[in-house]
């Protein structure tokens, strides 16, 4: 379909994320930052829209191959219909669409692709498999599936450290931070937080700190590569993902509970401040170029951008019912929606580009 243009001045934890509902688990009691007073301040912004497939989960660019990939699955195990789908984010059309295979012939269920990140060092794709509490690997090239990697419990999100050669994944039921090699696809690190609920992560490609955003416990989860045990950092409530700055030095996380972004000063451990976005804040990415944060806010069905460090709203935008991810390239951010109903609806992409 042609693209649309306006624009704009298995368990409880298995329902709760990979439908990406707004059913939490408990929250512990602490002492958060005040949330700081927005000032919306008029933006130019232009959101370009087409619908793509339904069940659309997260999206990855590509810079090696200018291409975004999109994972899309459907309804709940066993998962039938799951596509990996290649996207030119110029057209927003569907250029190639690869079908995971099949994990039992007689339900006819499929190893059903939700979160998604990309090595552009080794041209490959890699997924969490949700359901199968795993992940795979695809070929960026031909789109071709060249390994299942499992013994990750409810994997929701995927990193990737280039430097290294290390891709990341967390799981989500039994609190488990897992690094695998992205050449040999053998599992290289395992550290577990035993009552934690690991679900977005971020990793600094400069000093291999990883942090995953703990929905249980509304805290950050920091991992540094010279300690095997991890530090904690309260933030708001519900905190299901987390961005890094370009320099490292603080995090943002998106709170879906709170429907709002925390500023984590790292090297303090403290966040400096709460802002509120939306309701059912639900991802989170930075515009390296700007140090904007975009938020994408399922419940509300918007994409905030805010800078961070005026603790300022630039603008609230319109990105389809169920906004579900945001990522971004060179100051382009898309965000994917889950706002098809019906049998034959289908869920967008939405590409937000700086205007003026």
């Amino acid at each position: 379909m042609s693209p649309r243009r306006s624009l704009v001045p298995r368990r409880v934890l298995l329902a709760a994320v990979v439908s990406a509902t707004c059913a939490l688990g408990p929250f512990t009691t602490a002492t958060a930052a005040p949330l700081a007073s927005v000032h919306t301040r008029p933006a130019h912004r232009t959101v370009d829209s087409a619908e793509l497939a339904q069940g659309l989960y997260q999206s990855a660019y590509s810079a090696r191959n200018n291409t975004l990939w999109v994972t899309s699955s459907v309804g709940f195990p066993p998962v039938t219909q799951s596509q990996l789908l290649k996207v030119d984010p110029r057209s927003l059309r569907v250029t190639a669409a690869f079908t995971p295979p099949v994990t039992d012939a007689a339900t006819g269920a499929r190893e059903a692709v939700y979160g998604v990140a990309v090595d552009d060092e080794h041209n490959t794709v890699w997924t969490t498999n949700t359901v199968d509490n795993s992940l795979a690997v695809y070929s960026q090239r031909t789109g071709r599936h060249l390994a299942t990697v499992p013994g990750v419990k409810h994997p929701r999100d995927v990193v990737v450290d280039a430097r290294r050669n290390l891709v990341w994944t967390a799981g989500l039921e039994d609190g488990s931070l897992v690094a695998f090699d992205t050449r040999t696809y053998q599992e290289k690190k395992r550290i577990t937080v035993p009552g934690a609920a690991p679900a977005g992560l971020a990793v600094d490609t400069r000093t291999g700190t990883v942090l995953a955003a703990d929905l249980t416990n509304s805290r950050l989860i920091v991992l540094r590569p010279t300690s095997g045990t991890p530090t904690f950092i309260t933030v708001g409530q519900g905190a299901i993902d987390v961005a890094l700055s370009t320099d490292g030095t603080t995090a943002y996380t998106a709170n879906q509970a709170a429907g709002s972004m925390s500023v984590v000063d790292l090297r303090a451990g403290v966040v400096r401040q709460e802002i509120p976005t939306g309701a059912g804040s639900l991802a989170v990415a930075t515009d390296d170029r700007t140090g904007h944060v975009y938020v994408a806010n399922r419940g509300s069905g918007t994409t905030t951008v805010v800078d961070p460090r005026e603790g300022t709203v630039l603008a609230d935008l319109p990105t389809g019912t169920n906004t579900n991810h945001v990522v971004l390239h060179r100051g382009t951010a898309y965000v994917v929606d889950k706002a098809a109903a019906g049998a034959t609806a289908l869920d967008s992409v939405h590409r937000i580009r700086t205007t003026g």
